[in-house]
């Protein structure tokens, strides 16, 4: 069993910042990219930011210079550091990693999410 569990969601002010951070466990043999991605009320879920094993990394027009995405590859771990906030930003917000399994078999995992509120 394969499981990303994010946590560091909350309730913020405009302008405030939030650290994400998401763990992978389980019969994990390797992991590819990972990223974050969000879910506004209303609307379909998108990328946020990405990052290869290797460490580069993409952003979505909208949160470049304020969000920063890292990872810890000894500990399966991503981060998402999340500064200037807005109310847009609000959002539920999933990590996903793209890995090959301990079995042998290799796809797409997501965690359950975790709520961002932005207030104004």
């Amino acid at each position: 069993q394969v499981q990303l569990v994010e946590s560091g969601g909350g309730l913020v002010q405009a302008g405030g910042s939030l650290r994400l951070s998401c763990a992978a466990s389980g019969s994990i043999f390797s992991i590819n990219d990972m990223g974050w991605y969000r879910q506004p009320p209303g609307k379909q879920r998108e990328l946020v930011a990405a990052i290869t094993s290797g460490g580069s990394t993409n952003y979505a027009d909208s949160v470049k210079g304020r969000f920063t995405i890292s990872r810890d590859n000894a500990n399966n771990t991503v981060y998402l550091q999340m500064n200037s906030l807005e109310p847009e930003d609000t959002a539920v917000y999933y990590c996903n990693g793209d890995l090959f399994t301990g079995w042998g078999t290799a796809g797409d995992y997501w965690g359950q999410g975790t709520q961002v509120t932005v207030s104004s």
